[in-house]
């Protein structure tokens, strides 16, 4: 069973929440983390990348000079990658990254990615997030309190909280987003690990998650 403390947002322990590892799948396949991660990165790359060939670039296609009798090396066209100005061989062109994992492979590497937060004492648990207007100042106050302040730390909550998003969304170094946004790139990105009592309760149930194919982009909004 792993122990974790409950803290109050005067950073207070409030209490305890003892987890059992097999809620969260019980051991960690880091292969398969590893496997989901690259998935994530793969799938947030642009493929805009492009290179002028041979065929593309600007000049004559004429052979500079005739094959024999110069005393110079043989030579073609102006385009051949072999010269300043030519074009590039075998160059990138614009591709489609994306491909994806069985979805109960992904779910289960989200769901080891949380257990080895909670294994690492890298998870924090407080009892409510509950702000009464959206000031960066009370989360960075909060942060400090927690000694979370400078570390990258992942906000999870039950459901979509804007006050709070909107409080720490200048925050560089917090990311918030509902439990059902979770995904194994995310928590294991970030540092930290901050929830609620009632985001975890809702991991415990084992809900799937629905970012199971894509990493949202970096300071993407919580609709």
């Amino acid at each position: 069973m792993i122990s974790v403390n409950v803290y109050n947002r005067q950073g207070a322990e409030v209490g305890k929440v003892e987890i059992d590892p097999a809620e969260f799948g019980g051991e960690i396949n880091r292969q398969l983390l590893h496997d989901v991660v690259v998935m994530h990165l793969a799938n947030q790359r642009a493929g805009t990348h492009s290179t002028l060939r041979r065929g593309e670039v600007a000049g004559s296609t004429k052979k500079l000079f005739r094959q024999k009798g110069t005393g110079n090396a043989r030579a073609g066209t102006r385009r051949t990658n072999k010269r300043r100005g030519g074009g590039t061989a075998k160059g990138p062109k614009p591709r489609d990254y994306e491909y994806h994992l069985p979805k109960k492979a992904v779910r289960a590497a989200t769901r080891m990615a949380i257990l080895s937060k909670l294994q690492d004492n890298e998870a924090v648990v407080i009892e409510d997030l509950n702000l009464t207007e959206a000031k960066t100042k009370q989360v960075a106050g909060l942060l400090k309190t927690l000694q979370l302040r400078g570390l990258t730390c992942l906000v999870g909550t039950a459901g979509i909280d804007q006050t709070f998003y909107r409080a720490a969304r200048n925050i560089p170094t917090v990311k918030v987003l509902p439990t059902s946004d979770f995904n194994a790139y995310t928590i294991l990105r970030q540092k930290r690990l901050l929830l609620t009592r009632a985001a975890l309760e809702e991991l415990r149930k084992g809900s799937p998650t629905k970012s199971e194919t894509t990493a949202p982009a970096a300071g993407e909004a919580t609709k």
